[in-house]
This record gives structure tokens, sequence and C-alpha cells, in this order.
């Protein structure tokens, strides 16, 4: 039984046959020029996939975000609302009662304002980083945590290191959807950056966050930058 070669030995026993043959002088540079055309396509073909998000359009493949309901479907949650108020999530005495936004709370499950939290903040991905915004034309990490809860009309605390003194500490195994997540990234012992967290595995938590390089973007603590310097997480709602 004759076996089929591997193409990779067919190129190379081409050379061998057709070139190097006949062009003796040439032989050790031509067999270099083949080497690092096969190393240049295991390479490529074993090119890791990034789990940085960048893009709504990216989230969205991935089932981190979903296109917010209409104003119209949002108007008729309100116009229910006010006949049976819901309880709201509350935290502390740090509550709003002005409602400056569409987005309506109508259930007394945490989970469900967590996935409305994750998706606002995910409204503003690729969003550039900008120190002290709270706004779409940029933010900085606090600011992009800030804007988004108040949407709930749940008031943060403006800074990351204030943040992180409300809601309780969590150990790393209790992490999930919708806690805040702490680092400190600047050399020191004092907190100094804030995100949400969007997914959970066993071996890893991303989160969305207002970068100062790339902006608003969802990241990994997988990343050894992240992993290095992660402070803390806290849960806001319970």
């Amino acid at each position: 039984m004759v076996l089929a070669k591997k193409p990779r030995n067919l190129l190379y026993e081409a050379f061998q046959n057709n070139v190097i043959k006949y062009h003796p002088s040439k032989r050790n540079l031509l067999k270099s020029i083949l080497s690092l055309l096969i190393l240049f396509t295991f390479l490529v073909s074993c090119k890791p996939t990034s789990s940085i998000i960048t893009s709504k359009s990216e989230a969205m493949k991935r089932g981190i975000y979903r296109t917010p309901e209409s104003k119209k479907i949002a108007e008729k949650a309100k116009s229910q609302q006010k006949k049976q108020e819901p309880k709201k999530a509350v935290v502390g005495s740090r509550i709003n009662d002005k409602n400056d936004d569409d987005y309506v709370i109508s259930v007394d499950d945490s989970s469900y304002i967590v996935k409305q939290l994750i998706n606002a903040a995910s409204e503003n991905l690729g969003t550039k980083y900008k120190a002290g915004g709270t706004t779409t034309d940029g933010f900085d990490c606090s600011g992009l945590m800030f804007s988004t809860f108040k949407k709930f009309d749940i008031t943060l605390p403006r800074s990351s290191v204030d943040m992180a003194k409300i809601g309780r500490i969590l150990n790393e195994d209790d992490i999930r959807k919708g806690d805040l997540i702490f680092f400190r990234t600047n050399g020191k012992s004092v907190i100094n950056h804030v995100g949400m967290v969007t997914e959970v595995t066993d071996d890893e938590i991303k989160f969305i966050h207002s970068s100062t390089q790339k902006g608003v973007i969802i990241s990994s603590t997988k990343e050894p930058y992240y992993g290095k310097n992660f402070a803390q997480a806290n849960r806001i709602l319970e």
C-alpha cells in the first residue's frame, strides 16, 4: 500500500528535484527561503483568537449585547409602572428618583436589571477615552460606570476608589455578571480603575470598561496586565 505524502513534503521534494539539483550554488539560500515559508504558514494557521471586544457588532455576535427595545415599548412599560410601582434596586441611600432615560425597571429580579446594565454599557463600545468624561463624547473608567447605573436611577460615587467602598466585597469564586471589578494599575496600593463584569467562566472574568488607550472595550482577566493588577470585586445589586 502506498501512503499519500504530506503537501509540505511534496513541496520540499519539488524544490530539491527541480531547483536545488540544478543550481547547487543557490542550495542554501533556497532552503532558507523554503523554511521561512513553512514557518510563516504555520504561524498564520495557529494565530490565537483575541478575547478583547471593541465594537457593538462583535459583542452582538458573542451574545453580550443586544439592540435596545424601542422607545414605544419602553413608554408602554412606563405606563404600566404607574399602575403598580415596582420595587427598585437600592444602593444604600444613593437613589435618584428622577427618570432621565427611557430605561424602565419593571420587575423585582436583579438579574433582569443586570442584563440591562450590561446592555446599556455595551451601547458605548468603541467610544473614546476622555479623562473626566461621562457622555458619549468620551468616558473615563468611573464615568462609564457612573453614567450606566444612572440610567437606572442608581447614583454611584464618581471615582473608582469611592465606588470600591460601597456594596459588598466578594470572594473571587462568588463574582458574577453585573458586579463592579476594580484594579490597581498605577503601581500603588490605591484602586484607580473600575469596570463591570459581563461574563464569568471557571478561569476567566470578562469586563467592560473604558481603557486609556482603546476607549470602551471588553477585556479579560486572562490578559496578564489585568490579571496581575486585580484588586477586588463588589456587588452593588443583591
